[in-house]
Formats: C-alpha cells, sequence, structure tokens
C-alpha cells in the first residue's frame, strides 16, 4: 500500500513517478493481452485486438494515474485499469471497424463493461448477435482479470451503484453512436433526453461526450481501497467526475480531433457548438466546474492534478495545433495558469521522447 502526500508533493515528482514506475506497470500489463490478442482464433477478431492495443495504448497510460491515488494497492490498479480500458478499446474497435451497424449486437457486446464491474456475474454470451465470434475467451478473460481485481477491495459494494451507472451509459453511447448515419443522431437524442431536465447546465452532446469517459470507473475502483469509505463519499466522487471531468475528457478528446472527424464523417460533439467562441466558452465552462468539483472531493489536489493533466495532455498533442483551433488551444493554456503549463511542458517532452 502506497500514501503519497499531495500537498507536499511537486507536480514534477508526481509525473516522475507516474512515467518511471507506473508506465512500465502498464506496458507490462499490455504486452500480457497483446500477446493473448495476436493468438484469437478469428483473424480479423485478431487484428481489432491487437490494433486497438497498438493505436491506443495511451489510453491505459493515462487512466494509471489512479494507480497514484492515496492508499492504493499500485499493482492491482494497474491491473484494473489495463484490463478494463483494453476491452473499452477492444469493443470500440468492434462496434467501429468491422461493418457492422446492428443494435442489438453492439448492445450485447458492451454487457461485458458491466459484467466486468460485477465480481459475482457470470459471463454472458457477448458475440451472441455479432456476426464474429471465435476469439479463444479473451473477451471474457479480460472481463474476469476485473472481477478478480474488484473481489480484493475492501469497499467494493459502496462503489458499486455508481460505478455501474456509469458503466450503463458508456454502453448506451457505444451502442447508438456507431450506428448508421441517418438514425444515430435520433437514437441518440431518444436516449438522452429523459436524464436531462430542461434548466440542465450541460447540452445533450455534452451529457453523450460525459458518458463515454472510464475515468469516473477508475476513480470508484481507486477510492474503494478506503475501507471507511461511506456511500456518501463514493456519491460526491460520481457527481464531480459525471458529468464534468468525464465530460471534459472526451470533450477535449474530440477537440482535437474535430478536422479528422469531419473528413472520416465520423460523430464529433464538439462540432455540435454554432461557433468558435462557444467551443472555447463551453470548454471553459468544464474546465472551471471540473476544479471546483475536484476540490470538494478527498484528496483534492490529487483530482486537481488530474484535471490539469487532461488539458496538458491533448493541449500537448500535434492535433492540438492544428489552424481550425490552435487558437483555442493557446487561450485554454493562457487561462489554466502555471500547473497546466508545467504539465504541458512535461507532456511534450515525453512525446519528444516517445513515452506518451
Amino acid at each position: 500500500m502506497h500514501n503519497l502526500n499531495y500537498e507536499t508533493m511537486s507536480r514534477v515528482k508526481l509525473i516522475y513517478l507516474y512515467v518511471s514506475k507506473i508506465f512500465p506497470m502498464v506496458k507490462y500489463e499490455l504486452a500480457g493481452w497483446k500477446n493473448l490478442a495476436e493468438k484469437l482464433p478469428d483473424a480479423r477478431l485478431s487484428k481489432q485486438a491487437t490494433e486497438s492495443i497498438r493505436a491506443k495504448a495511451f489510453h491505459c497510460q493515462g487512466g494509471s494515474i489512479y494507480a497514484l491515488y492515496p492508499g492504493v494497492n499500485q499493482e492491482a490498479t494497474v491491473q484494473f485499469i489495463v484490463a478494463y480500458q483494453t476491452m473499452s478499446d477492444y469493443l470500440d474497435n468492434l462496434v467501429d471497424s468491422l461493418e457492422v451497424q446492428d443494435e442489438k449486437a453492439f448492445s450485447q457486446l458492451h454487457i461485458a463493461m458491466q459484467e466486468a464491474l460485477n465480481p459475482l456475474a457470470v459471463p454472458s454470451d457477448y458475440y451472441k448477435y455479432y456476426p464474429y465470434r471465435e476469439d479463444g475467451g479473451y473477451l471474457v478473460q479480460l472481463v474476469k482479470t476485473c472481477q478478480q481485481c474488484i473481489m480484493k477491495l475492501p469497499s467494493y459494494n459502496i462503489v458499486q451503484e455508481e460505478r455501474l451507472e456509469l458503466a450503463k451509459l458508456y454502453a448506451c453511447l457505444q451502442t447508438y453512436k456507431h450506428l448508421a448515419y441517418e438514425e444515430r443522431e435520433s437514437k441518440m437524442l431518444n436516449w438522452i433526453k429523459p436524464y436531462l431536465a430542461d434548466d440542465s447546465e450541460i447540452t445533450v452532446w455534452e451529457f453523450a461526450a460525459a458518458s463515454g469517459s472510464t475515468l469516473g470507473v477508475f476513480c470508484l475502483y481507486a477510492i474503494a481501497f478506503d475501507p471507511q469509505l461511506s456511500v456518501e463519499q463514493s456519491m460526491k466522487t460520481k457527481q464531480a467526475y459525471f458529468p464534468w471531468i468525464c465530460g471534459l475528457h472526451i470533450l477535449m478528446d474530440y477537440f482535437i480531433d474535430l478536422r479528422e472527424d469531419r473528413e472520416t464523417n465520423q460523430l464529433n460533439f464538439v462540432a455540435y457548438y454554432d461557433h468558435t467562441e462557444m467551443i472555447y466558452e463551453r470548454l471553459q465552462l468544464f474546465v472551471s466546474n471540473s476544479l471546483i468539483q475536484a476540490n470538494k472531493l478527498d484528496y483534492p489536489e490529487f483530482h486537481t492534478i488530474v484535471v490539469q493533466g487532461l488539458l496538458a495532455m491533448y493541449l500537448s498533442d500535434e492535433k492540438g495545433d492544428d489552424r481550425e483551433i490552435r487558437s483555442i488551444s493557446k487561450q485554454l493554456l493562457k487561462d489554466s495558469g502555471w500547473g497546466v503549463n508545467l504539465l504541458y511542458g512535461l507532456c511534450r517532452l515525453l512525446r519528444k521522447g516517445k513515452a506518451l
């Protein structure tokens, strides 16, 4: 068990620990899954599994910041985050890349995301409606790994309800978002509208964005190492992450992918903003609300670094320099203060050295 005092610990030291200690653990876990992915009996599934690990390893790296949350078991946390995120990225490829557009099939596949969070669940037939299914038990193994990690948590039952809620939202988003172009938008609106009151602070597309983040699930996993955790702490954590911190995570992801998604006809939630000023205003709202929420949680300094790290990580991507969004990127950095700018500089160095 590791305890870190974030009040006295500098961001630089945290990043040093993150890169020198946590990244190698992530790399080790990913190598194990990649080895399995290469052996899947169906060549199409094997290609999607290996490709999702190759192209999206940074998702696991980013999520593994929670292995530095005070009081967690670092090895178990990295193992859980890598398995859950690898499953998420693999399923994302399955609903996005194999010319399948079947709502029933997508929904059934994503039951895995929910069952992975329930250690008592017996794995379902995830490929029941999907045209390809011979994965040699790969998806079930990802689910079982997550279940075993959750079994070790002293307070897993306290966070169970909040976590499953987030997993269900994620599953719905992935099911509707990848349907045929002509039906995906109306399906998503019908799904989201009942969740939002007329006076909601966020739009339907911002709700959709927040649903697409796994950070809330990772944070709830980390806090469940506390044997004294209360239901109230669990609820507060979920409210801080959903919609604000989770929303910021995915909106930043879509923000840097604006041009790419338009050229490939992909759904992009940032593209729903009417003009550039609005993009900036809404992103800024998510930044400030995320920081306010971070301060309401235990170890506020940790959650603040997570929020600042999201900005630094996405804005340091070369896509953030695209001429269409460059001015917003610069303004966000300018407004974010020294903490984000320091992390931004570190992320640029890590990218240069191919560590990120």
